[in-house]
């Protein structure tokens, strides 16, 4: 099967569906960090059977990294144009494959807080999410953030407060944090 994208998604072959929205005309208004497996299967999904539905276009996820094992799923990403495959087991034991498009584009934090920032401030952003796993992120006394505060100039909180601190100066309402 070729590497998902923009271009190759008329070339997928048997049963698997796919977004049936035009992903150019989506606009981002969520902001989530630490898009895993969870976040994926659960919100993503959720706004993707939306889309689908002709209902939710201004709702795109922009995702975020912040850990340094994120690097990866940037790369991940953006080789498949925020593309996923996510495939559902039911209680009868058949399995559904969907091609999910409602993640539109991924920042990696440590690369470009500054993007991640801005992004955050926008006025199109209307939700801040994030997935906070058991052993993701870690609580750092001595530097008191959260995050692998050692290795990263900004942790989730500091970002977000940045975030906060310009659209307040921009006059714009803050986003809701879910």
């Amino acid at each position: 099967m070729p590497t998902l994208s923009n271009y190759s998604l008329p070339s997928v072959p048997g049963p698997v569906s796919q977004p049936a929205y035009n992903r150019s005309r989506l606009t981002e208004g969520i902001v989530h960090f630490g898009v895993g497996g969870f976040h994926r299967a659960h919100q993503a999904m959720y706004l993707d059977r939306l889309m689908n539905a002709g209902k939710a276009h201004d709702w795109a996820i922009c995702g975020v990294g912040v850990l340094p094992s994120h690097a990866h799923m940037k790369k991940v990403m953006d080789s498949q144009d925020c593309h996923y495959t996510l495939t559902v087991k039911h209680a009868d034991g058949t399995r559904q494959a969907r091609i999910i498009g409602s993640i539109t584009s991924y920042l990696f934090a440590p690369d470009n807080p500054e993007a991640v920032i801005e992004k955050m401030a926008s006025p199109a952003i209307r939700i801040v999410s994030l997935t906070v796993t058991e052993g993701g992120y870690n609580f750092h006394r001595r530097q008191s953030c959260v995050g692998p505060c050692r290795r990263q100039p900004r942790s989730k909180t500091t970002t977000y407060q940045a975030s906060l601190r310009r659209r307040h100066r921009s006059g714009f309402l803050s986003p809701h944090a879910g």
